[in-house]
């Protein structure tokens, strides 16, 4: 395994991170154990989860995945081996399940950090992070910014951070995070931070694959001019990028058809791109699933890559991309293919 010390911090974490959101779902509490145990002796030292877990979100399921880790921790006695990684929901009009109110207000953060520090079973958390934007703005594949009038958001990054200080000093959490953020939402926040002396983000959790790169747009010169590295999740596209769904194997279990939303997935210049890259691939003599992981591995804004697998042949496969190294040659095809048709799946 490959460790990085993340940002302006004293974590070393592996460059794989394990995503857990399919624990409580497509995973049962059995499964999320084995998935733990391998990836702990694999040298992942880095989980990260979510209150709002499982998905899809569902009322029954909410606080599931939480629930597995904990059960894990308290069965292994592995808490002090890993790094963890949570986030708190934002607002959402499908989700009124987590909590009757969902914004980063002082009181909803204090509710939600006992929440999942109950069902961890831990005392702290090591990066806490907001899951979305509070405020109206484009992310979850909206490329544009949405220009509204109606947006009732009053800037509250002053707010929110002095409440992670808050929780840092009482031994809650150790750093905090953003999620889904756009180049002004960073900025913002450590402009606040730097304003005030206060604790600054430490990382930013966003999409970032072969399909979508927009990252490196606006977001990537923020991360590296800041020290705000990316923890990129979706770094297969939903599985897109395995090879899996080209092969008509694909069932109404498969992670992207639990999401009909996501329809940036499933369109037809989408799989016409993903075929590409499949091809290229093979022409390397990799497995797509392996090229396409690596290719995040190597870029310098990428703190860790968060993986997720529904089978232990998965996660094998996903966690030997550490050891590939793409040459220059196959990255000039990457970007030859990128340039013709960049992100197709934003």
């Amino acid at each position: 395994m490959k460790y990085q010390i993340l940002g302006q911090s004293d974590l070393k974490v592996s460059k794989i991170c394990l995503g857990t959101m399919t624990f409580g779902q497509q995973n049962t509490e059995a499964d999320g154990h084995e998935q733990m145990d391998y990836a702990l002796d694999q040298g992942i030292n880095f989980f990260d989860t979510a209150e709002m877990y499982s998905v899809p979100g569902r009322k029954e399921t909410q606080g599931s995945t939480e629930r597995i880790l904990g059960s894990w921790f308290k069965k292994t006695g592995n808490r002090n081996k890993v790094i963890l990684a949570s986030k708190i929901t934002g607002p959402s009009r499908g989700l009124s399940h987590v909590s009757p109110t969902l914004d980063y207000s002082p009181a909803r953060i204090l509710s939600a950090i006992e929440g999942s520090l109950g069902r961890l079973q831990t005392d702290i958390i090591d990066i806490y992070q907001l899951h979305w934007p509070e405020r109206k703005t484009n992310y979850f594949g909206q490329l544009n910014y949405p220009i509204v009038s109606d947006d009732e958001w009053q800037d509250n990054f002053h707010s929110v951070i002095s409440t992670m200080e808050k929780l840092k000093g009482e031994g809650k959490i150790r750093y905090w995070g953003m999620s889904n953020e756009t180049p002004w939402g960073l900025m913002r926040a450590t402009f606040v931070a730097d304003q005030h002396n206060i604790m600054r983000p430490l990382t930013v959790q966003n999409p970032y694959n072969l399909l979508n790169r927009t990252f490196e747009i606006g977001m990537s010169e923020v991360s590296m001019r800041e020290n705000v590295p990316l923890l990129a999740y979706s770094p297969m596209a939903f599985g897109l990028l395995s090879g899996k769904y080209h092969k008509g194997s694909d069932s109404p279990n498969d992670r992207i058809n639990q999401f009909p939303t996501l329809s940036r997935y499933n369109g037809a210049s989408t799989r016409l791109m993903a075929q590409k890259y499949l091809d290229l691939a093979a022409e390397f003599n990799l497995s797509p699933a392996v090229m396409s992981l690596a290719f995040v591995h190597q870029q310098p804004f990428v703190g860790s890559t968060i993986i997720g697998a529904t089978s232990m042949a998965q996660l094998r496969e996903n966690v030997s991309s550490i050891n590939v190294e793409i040459s220059d040659a196959l990255i000039s095809r990457i970007n030859e293919l990128h340039m013709a048709h960049s992100n197709p799946a934003p």
